[in-house]
């Protein structure tokens, strides 16, 4: 096959006509819906409600964020695999991360490796959400959001 015949050989591929951009935002926005949703689901099937509303009352926090967070991972990690509302989910997701840098993570110092985890972790984990905000939806978004 000659190089001429190769060029305008139509592509089969899922991402045929998907500009890296594109692609790149939206494996960046599934990515933290999963991460979220792995949060989530690690508060409420593993830790438990009540004990993360007991963890976050140990912290100095009312019990009821607990239950606050615990949602606002879950639906936000959904809404942002699905691509809905990816901006402006992106951006009310940033206050838990802050959040859990004021505490628990602040008091460990930066690095997430240290006792406790850092507040390293959460802090890169904000900028992305930010970033996220600022490139919008992606590629297979649901719901594309108006640029």
């Amino acid at each position: 096959m000659s190089n001429a015949n190769h060029h305008n050989k139509p592509q089969s591929s899922v991402i045929s006509g998907v500009a890296n951009a594109d692609l790149a935002t939206t494996i960046l926005r599934v990515s933290l819906g999963i991460l979220f949703i792995a949060h989530g689901w690690l508060k409420l099937a593993i830790f438990t409600p009540a004990g993360t509303a007991a963890f976050f009352e140990s912290l100095g926090f009312p019990g009821a964020l607990a239950y606050l967070v615990m949602a606002v991972e879950l639906a936000g990690g959904v809404a942002l695999i699905l691509g809905v509302w990816t901006r402006w989910v992106s951006l009310a997701l940033v206050p838990v991360l802050l959040g859990s840098i004021y505490a628990p993570h602040g008091a460990a110092g930066f690095f997430f490796s240290n006792e406790g985890g850092g507040w390293e972790y959460p802090a890169f984990w904000a900028i992305t959400l930010v970033v996220q905000a600022l490139l919008g939806d992606g590629a297979y978004a649901l719901k594309r959001s108006r640029t």
